[in-house]
């Protein structure tokens, strides 16, 4: 093995603080991976989480591991090293357990190659006893981990907190036992919120569709989310401080999960339905274990402007002597305070994500938001002295016609003049990202709008601002864009592309790839679902009453609103 590889490890784990170590052979080794870059996961609160979960137990060491860099990856392949884990630098094939956290459909091919760098079978139908277990959790986990069923022998549906201690006492119990592989997997899959693919085989209609899914033992019909009913049961801040994050210098705090606001393209609200808050009382004791590390707090929640208390979370925040940051925020629920104290920490760009330039378009999606309200969160962030504002922005979003696209330069220009009206002189800037169909959304049965569609909407819009110095447009590849939009809502087929891939050399070679596979990249982007369809996610349940995704499709069509969802959502009657 590289010595030098060895000490780059060594070195990276001298510059954090809060780090677990134990003695060797004291504790069963778990490896937690995060299959990109070191700065890219350590900036996700949710791996973090999850490594004080697991290591909080006495019996295990969580060990983490992260994608090479470039330089790193060419001493791994010149000195033939296995892929090691950051705390011990021990080969990931000497361990009984590697669970990976993924959030992104692009990291599939990442995952995949750390792997074949890890010295193990990538197929897990070819592991043997001996090899470790590979599992996912997160996000993609969740919605669909059907790409990846071949590569993986169990996937964790839900949130982790809870589902990872029963797993690991089912887990030690089986091997203490004597269980073989099968019959390990077997016991795990009887976990609520334990999917063991090779359990479920699917079946095909003559048109490549999901025919139904046949189980191969005695494991449920449906898999069923897990979900964290009190967040105040569980620490949700950061659990290792390092510089080498993409949040330098801030201490996340995760105030709220979940979103009631059922926006029809997005995730967080169907498959993470029920919103959820931390206490008040719970969020500023994470302030103040802040301020012994950081100046800022960096706030983590899918709608933290809906926070119940976030004025006064503010002022404490404040009063702490520390700064705050946010992602971005709804500009229907923006104060002033909330502004004021963003300026008052130094921000000097506000956030908002209107996502459709047309207040019919955003009753398509049901996002909520109307021009008065882009108007007022621009008024107010300027009025609190924030001097830039960004929007986010999707094209190709159902029922979008190029009206649609035209009444985004109209907002673009509006925002932009109003800036200047209040006599700010800072940079309006519009990021820009296709849009893509996502499992346990309204909008799943949907095709993807024509990729030439969608690149002559970005050059009207980059065209339109081309000499503009005042706008500033960012556009995301609509390339990976289709990338994502067939794996997000593929079936297991997709397993031999993904292979194919790795063999040519990653995400680049994804046209080669699935040319060489036979299946038809098109029957996955821009084909309209028929309602009845088995979808490939079909085995989760989320805990979504039957037909009500349907509806909310039907809703959209109509540009119809749907009610917020409140924290007490089995009143409405749409969730189990």
């Amino acid at each position: 093995m590289s010595w030098q590889l060895k000490e780059k490890l060594q070195k990276v784990l001298e510059e954090e603080e809060g780090a677990c170590s134990y003695a060797p052979g004291s504790r069963q080794g778990f490896v937690l991976a995060y299959p990109n870059t070191y700065n890219v996961g350590m900036s996700n609160l949710g791996f973090q989480i999850m490594y004080k979960e697991i290591n909080r137990r006495g019996d295990t060491a969580c060990e983490r591991l992260f994608l090479p860099d470039k330089k790193t990856l060419a001493e791994y392949s010149r000195t033939n090293t296995p892929l090691m884990t950051l705390e011990t630098q021990r080969p990931i094939y000497e361990f009984g357990l590697i669970g990976f956290a993924v959030s992104f459909e692009m990291d599939y091919f990442n995952l995949i190659h750390m792997l074949t760098l890890g010295k193990i079978p990538l197929v897990a139908s070819e592991r043997e006893e001996h090899h470790p277990l590979v599992l996912i959790g997160g996000p993609c986990a969740t919605f669909n981990p059907e790409p990846l069923a071949d590569f993986i022998d169990a996937a964790i549906i839900g949130e982790g907190e809870e589902i990872i201690q029963e797993f690991l006492n089912v887990y030690y119990q089986g091997r203490q036992n004597g269980l073989s592989r099968r019959e390990l997997l077997l016991a795990l899959s009887g976990i609520d919120g334990v999917y063991v693919p090779q359990f479920y085989q699917p079946e095909y209609n003559q048109d490549g569709s999901v025919a139904c899914y046949k189980r191969l033992a005695d494991v449920p019909d449906r898999v069923k989310r897990r979900w964290i009913k009190d967040l105040d049961k569980y620490d949700g801040q950061t659990v290792i401080v390092t510089d080498n994050t993409e949040f330098n210098g801030m201490y996340l705090i995760e105030i709220s999960r979940g979103c009631g606001r059922h926006c029809r393209f997005c995730m967080a609200g169907y498959c993470f339905r029920r919103p959820r808050v931390r206490s008040f009382d719970r969020v500023t004791a994470a302030v103040r274990d802040a301020v012994k590390y950081r100046d800022k707090v960096g706030l983590v929640g899918a709608a933290i402007s809906d926070y119940p208390d976030g004025d006064a979370l503010c002022e404490y925040i404040l009063d702490q002597g520390m700064k705050l940051s946010v992602a971005s925020l709804r500009a229907d629920s923006l104060t002033p305070k909330l502004a004021k104290a963003l300026a008052l920490s130094g921000h000097k760009t506000l956030t908002l994500a209107p996502e459709a330039g047309s207040e019919r378009l955003r009753r398509v999606i049901n996002k909520g938001i109307t021009d008065q309200h882009i108007t007022q969160a621009v008024a107010v962030a300027i009025e609190a002295g924030i001097p830039n504002i960004r929007l986010y922005i999707m094209v190709g979003l159902p029922y979008e016609t190029d009206e649609d696209i035209r009444q985004i330069l109209d907002m673009t220009l509006a925002a932009k003049q109003q800036m200047e009206q209040q006599g700010s002189k800072g940079k309006l800037t519009l990021s820009v990202n296709p849009f893509v169909p996502k499992p346990f959304t309204p909008f799943q049965w949907l095709p993807m709008a024509d990729m030439a569609v969608v690149e002559k909407r970005l050059k009207t819009l980059q065209t339109a601002f081309k000499g503009n110095k005042g706008v500033e447009i960012l556009v995301e590849s609509p390339r990976e864009a289709y990338v994502q939009g067939v794996l997000a809502r593929g079936d297991r087929r997709l397993g031999k592309v993904l292979l194919a891939a790795e063999e040519l050399g990653g995400s680049k070679a994804w046209k080669q790839a699935i040319k060489e596979s036979g299946l038809d990249q098109d029957k996955y982007l821009y084909r309209e679902r028929p309602r009845g369809e088995v979808f490939p996610w079909n085995v989760i349940d989320v805990g979504l009453n039957e037909g009500y995704l349907e509806m909310e499709c039907l809703r959209a069509a109509e540009e119809k609103a749907t009610p917020i969802c409140q924290s007490d959502c089995k009143r409405c009657g749409v969730c189990r």
